[in-house]
């Protein structure tokens, strides 16, 4: 199954990857229904809602300054540089999707990214829908001010009850459909619409991988499951062939 799954995406020109929380776990980011995730800490209704946001602005400006502080203060691991190196070998057939907002897969290299929720490190005028960067944490202080209009601004990240940005969701929906393979990495496969990219690609003759420690609704679909956490899988996905090891070695990225 890994043997076939290797050949596969090492022939592919057509490659599209979906990440989800599990990929920057490693960087000491929390997962968020995991065992000391963040929902269970914190409560949904409370920080990641409209009706949240419209209640007491201050606080969740203020739980999402603590975030962008600590998401910041991380660094990519070796599963965001695997995937950068594997879009600089794909080129313009490569696609990631994540539905993270912390920007690491951007900072490991990665240019060709589609973010379904959005991006913490930017904030968005709730007058005139205009987006820009945060200042760095230590010069960063909540809420900040619209340049176009003096209006206030919320983080540009998408919350309960919000739909995801059309033109990103359609531009993931085509590069899951197109894809020769796909890749299902660190997600519950359980968050609509996010989790039916990989059935979109495997109804469209995609070959489909799925990393993840835990089996989720979308392992029966796939043709190869590695029940590892991201780096390991992405290492042994990428492992060159076998041929290419020097006799008594295993396999190494």
């Amino acid at each position: 199954m890994l043997k076939e799954a290797q050949t596969r995406l090492r022939e592919a020109t057509r490659v599209a990857v979906l990440t989800g929380a599990g990929i920057s776990a490693p960087s000491g980011i929390p997962t968020f229904r995991d065992p000391g995730g963040l929902w269970k800490e914190f409560r949904i209704e409370d920080y990641a809602t409209p009706e949240a946001y419209a209640r007491d602005p201050e606080r969740v400006w203020a739980w999402y300054a603590w975030r962008y502080r600590k998401i910041q203060a991380a660094r990519p691991n070796r599963a965001h540089e695997l995937l950068a190196r594997l879009e600089a070998e794909k080129g313009e057939g490569f696609v990631l999707v994540t539905q993270n907002i912390d920007g690491l897969h951007q900072r490991a290299g990665s240019r060709r990214v589609i973010e379904l929720h959005g991006n913490i490190a930017r904030a968005r005028c709730e007058w005139c829908d205009a987006r820009v960067p945060l200042p760095p944490p230590e010069a960063f202080t909540p809420p900040p001010t619209c340049p176009r209009c003096t209006s206030r601004m919320r983080p540009d990240v998408v919350w309960f009850g919000e739909f995801l940005p059309e033109k990103a969701l359609a531009a993931a929906e085509r590069a899951f459909a197109e894809a020769e393979v796909a890749l299902v990495i660190g997600t519950s496969a359980a968050v609509e619409p996010a989790a039916s990219l990989g059935r979109y690609a495997r109804w469209s003759g995609a070959y489909l991988i799925e990393i993840n420690p835990e089996p989720t609704p979308l392992t029966p679909l796939a043709h190869c499951a590695l029940r590892m956490g991201a780096v390991e899988g992405l290492e042994a996905l990428l492992a060159p062939p076998a041929e290419d090891q020097p006799e008594g070695d295993l396999p190494k990225p």
